[in-house]
């Protein structure tokens, strides 16, 4: 049974879904921010199905997340690349991370962001680009953009210019 697509909604969201809302997505992605760029060590780290992540590596290749390179002509051997697309991802899995530690950790972080000059622990959070204040909800709040349908318009309002 084939899942719904949400490559046609207008949503940022859904559509950043179906390039990585599939759990096995996230921890390749995982892994490849970890320094994982081979088959074997994707397999090794995951302990999932070969098909599966045949078919999760290819997934992230065509949504341009992951770019594949040989590595060996004989026997033909290819490495799964971090592209630009892909590093952008890494606040992503940051804002996961902390999340997961502070809701799903009862016995405390296993893992943690650190500040790699002092070592001391970090903690993500969203700050606008532009006005560099912290992105909360009493000063932001989503809108419909330039290029909104009118569904989008009815949903987030007329947006901003």
């Amino acid at each position: 049974m084939r899942r719904k697509s949400f490559e046609d909604l207008q949503c940022p969201i859904a559509r950043s879904l179906e390039r990585v809302g599939e759990w096995w997505s996230i921890l390749i992605l995982r892994d490849a921010f970890l320094g994982a760029t081979r088959f074997e060590q994707f397999q090794k780290s995951l302990d999932i199905a070969p098909n599966m992540l045949t078919r999760r590596l290819a997934a992230l290749v065509e949504a341009g997340l992951l770019e594949r390179r040989p590595y060996s002509d004989r026997p033909p051997r290819h490495e799964y690349v971090l592209t630009e697309r892909g590093r952008d991802f890494r606040p992503v899995l940051w804002a996961l991370l902390a999340w997961g530690n502070r809701h799903f950790a009862p016995e405390g972080a296993s893992v943690v962001i650190v500040d790699k000059e002092t070592g001391l622990p970090a903690e993500p959070v969203l700050v606008d680009r532009v006005s560099g204040r912290v992105m909360t909800p009493d000063g932001f709040a989503p809108a419909a953009g330039p290029a909104a349908n009118e569904r989008t318009r009815r949903v987030h309002g007329g947006g901003h210019d």
